[in-house]
């Protein structure tokens, strides 16, 4: 029999479960959600952030070098990669507006539980469980759980593949086969993402989480799939708001270098 105390930590899980889906259900009636925090409960606490928010941010997503859909999916991504769960269901709803699919929202919660984990994907979930009942989005509208793959790159793969074997191999074999196996030969294939979505996704969650260790191979995949020098800055510039001018700086000196090489 489980002790009483665990049994307890279970039941107030549940409940703050039943009581998170709850929240998202009621900010998503209706097709145009509002943010959890509105402008009129912003400005009784820090007036000065209603202003930006009013200004700055409302203006950075009317700017020309970032499509709104492309807006979206930076910070739907950049939300999950940091769990930040409080404006999750507002910003999920704008990107269904701004021309995301349903089933491309899935894909993204699905890829982001590897490259943010596990943990931040199920709160995502919760979030998106609310968003797709409200309107009334079936599985039906779903990616296929195991679907015919995109074409491999055969030549990229194995130079990757080789690379990676070579150094960190002996270091942790299993996190190499992994790697080759799941990732690159599998999640990176499936067709529910366009590949440029699923490396802007990716790009998104690692300068949100300040992995600039990471962001190089991934921002020279990112423009090799489509996504050009101008709309990567803007994406630097975009999760400056979304994920702190920090993370922002580290990601420009990176970005820089990465333009600087391929312009070579």
């Amino acid at each position: 029999m489980p002790h009483v105390t665990e049994m307890r930590i279970v039941a107030v899980f549940a409940l703050l479960q039943a009581f998170a889906w709850a929240q998202n259900v009621a900010v998503t009636k209706g097709r145009k959600s509002k943010p959890m925090y509105m402008s009129e409960d912003t400005r009784t606490v820090a007036p000065a952030l209603d202003k930006y928010a009013r200004g700055p941010i409302a203006e950075l997503w009317k700017r020309p070098g970032l499509a709104p859909r492309d807006r979206s999916i930076v910070t739907v991504s950049a939300l999950i990669a940091r769990n930040l769960t409080g404006e999750m269901a507002h910003q999920m709803n704008l990107a269904l507006d701004n021309g995301v699919k349903a089933g491309e929202l899935s894909e993204m919660i699905t890829h982001l539980a590897f490259y943010s984990g596990w943990a931040n994907a199920m709160p995502a979930v919760a979030a998106a469980k609310g968003v797709f009942a409200a309107r009334k989005i079936g599985t039906e509208q779903l990616p296929e759980v195991s679907p015919a793959l995109l074409p491999l790159n055969k030549e990229a793969e194995e130079a990757r593949a080789t690379n990676v074997e070579k150094q960190f191999g002996n270091i942790s074999p299993a996190l190499v086969q992994y790697t080759t196996d799941v990732l690159f030969r599998d999640l990176w294939l499936r067709p529910g993402l366009a590949p440029r979505d699923r490396s802007l996704v990716t790009v998104s969650a690692l300068i949100a989480s300040g992995q600039a260790a990471q962001i190089p191979y991934h921002l020279n995949r990112a423009m090799d799939n489509g996504l050009s020098q101008t709309e990567a800055g803007e994406v630097i510039a975009h999760l400056a708001f979304y994920a702190g001018w920090p993370n922002a700086f580290s990601a420009v000196a990176v970005a820089k270098d990465v333009f600087e090489k391929r312009s070579h």
